[in-house]
C-alpha cells in the first residue's frame, strides 16, 4: 500500500496532467465560451453567498467576482443589508452598474431594477387616476417630499389641502394623486388637493366614517377622517353634558363619526357621535357600544330624516292638489287614489251642507 501511495505522489509531482482529458488551456477556453454577458447595464441572475457590513457578495456563475453595495440594495435608505431582505442563499436578478478597475469586481444593483419597476407603476397609477398614500419624509420652503412606491415625490404647498408646515406634516401619511411622472427628468410631482377633492366628494351627510382623534381643544376634538380634518364639537359628543373632553377622548383614539355638514368651499366638516348613541350618554359610559352600533344607529337616523322630509313634502302637496300625489300612513308619497277626497270635493260637500 505504501508503494502505491508513493507512486501516485510521484506522478502528481512529475506529470500532474497525465490521464486528464483536457489541459488548463482547454479549461480556460471552456470558461470563456460559457461566460455570461457582463456588460454595464445588463441584467444578471445571481445567488448571494456572503453578506458584510458594506453589502453582499454574489455568485453569478462567472469567473468575475460580483458585489452588491449597501446603497444599491433597495430604494430605501438602510443601515444593514439584511433590512433589504438580502441574505445568503437569496437568488435574485441584479443589474450590472459598474466594474472595479482594480480587481475587475462587478458592481451590482437591485435598486436600479426596482426603480424601473417603480416608475412604471407610477405611470400606471397616474393613467388610472387613483389616489395613493405617501409618507412625508422631508420638506423645504416650497413643499414637502413624500415617499410613493419607493420613489421620492414632491408635493408643492399649493397642492396641500391644509395650512400645515413641513415640520407639522413630517412622518404623516397623505392621500395623493399624480400630477407629473417623468422618469427621464426624474420628476415626480404629486397633489394632496386633488386627492382630497375626490375624498370629499364621497362625504355624504349622514354617512358614517372611521376617524382618528388628532387633537383636543376646549370646544371640541379634531378628527382625521382619511386625510380630512373634521370638528367633533363638544356639544356633538354625547346627549349628556361633557365637562372635560379628555375624559372621553384622547389623541390617537379610533372612533366612528357621522358627517353632519360639509362646507367644501371652506373645507370644513362637522361631525357627531351624539347621533350614534343607542341611548343618551353611551359615548361617555360605553364608547365601545357606540362604535359597534354606529352603522345601525346611522341607518335609523337617515330613515327618520327621510320620513321627516317626506312629511314636509306632503304638507306642501296639501296646498297643491293638482300634483296628484298623497302621503300614505307609512309616510310614503304615492299617486292620489280615487278613494281619497280632494280639496275641491271637500269644499263642495261643505257648501251642500
Amino acid at each position: 500500500m505504501r508503494q502505491l501511495f508513493d507512486e501516485a505522489s510521484e506522478r502528481c509531482r512529475t506529470a500532474p496532467m497525465e490521464g486528464v482529458a483536457f489541459s488548463p488551456e482547454d479549461l480556460d477556453s471552456a470558461v470563456e465560451s460559457t461566460d455570461i454577458d457582463t456588460d454595464i447595464g445588463s441584467p444578471i441572475k445571481g445567488t448571494v453567498f456572503m453578506t458584510t457590513s458594506n453589502g453582499a457578495y454574489v455568485d453569478i456563475q462567472s469567473k468575475s467576482t460580483a458585489f452588491l453595495p449597501l446603497d444599491e440594495a433597495c430604494l430605501l435608505d438602510i443601515n444593514h443589508i439584511e433590512e433589504a431582505g438580502i441574505r445568503a442563499g437569496l437568488v435574485e436578478e441584479f443589474m450590472i452598474i459598474d466594474e472595479n478597475p482594480g480587481d475587475e469586481t462587478l458592481i451590482l444593483s437591485l435598486q436600479a431594477i426596482q426603480q424601473d419597476l417603480a416608475w412604471e407603476r407610477c405611470r400606471q397609477l397616474q393613467a388610472e387616476d387613483v389616489v395613493v398614500t405617501g409618507k412625508v419624509i422631508g420638506g423645504n420652503k416650497g413643499g414637502v417630499v413624500a415617499l410613493v412606491e419607493g420613489l421620492k415625490g414632491f408635493v408643492p404647498f399649493s397642492q396641500v389641502s391644509s395650512k400645515s408646515t413641513a415640520e407639522e406634516l413630517l412622518d404623516k401619511e397623505l392621500p395623493l394623486k399624480f400630477v407629473e411622472v417623468d422618469e427621464e427628468q426624474g420628476r415626480l410631482v404629486l397633489s394632496n388637493r386633488k386627492a382630497m377633492a375626490d375624498s370629499q366628494a364621497q362625504l355624504g351627510i349622514g354617512s358614517v366614517v372611521l376617524g382618528t382623534v388628532e387633537s383636543l381643544k376646549p370646544y371640541g376634538a379634531f378628527i382625521d377622517i382619511g386625510g380630512i380634518n373634521g370638528l367633533l364639537h363638544v356639544s356633538q359628543i354625547s346627549h349628556d353634558r361633557v365637562a372635560d373632553i379628555s375624559t372621553v377622548l384622547q389623541p390617537g383614539d379610533t372612533l366612528k363619526v357621522m358627517i353632519l355638514s360639509h362646507d367644501r368651499e371652506r373645507g370644513r366638516v362637522s361631525l357627531s357621535t351624539k347621533k350614534l348613541e343607542p341611548t343618551p350618554g353611551d359615548m361617555i359610559r360605553n364608547p365601545k357600544l357606540v362604535f359597534e352600533k354606529a352603522d345601525e344607529m346611522a341607518q335609523i337616523f337617515r330613515q327618520r330624516i327621510a320620513q321627516a322630509e317626506a312629511m314636509a313634502r306632503a304638507d306642501m302637496l296639501r296646498f297643491q292638489p293638482e300634483s296628484g300625489l298623497t302621503l300614505s300612513s307609512e309616510g310614503i308619497l304615492g299617486p292620489l287614489s280615487s278613494d281619497t277626497p280632494s280639496q275641491e270635493s271637500g269644499e263642495a260637500q261643505s257648501t251642500d251642507e
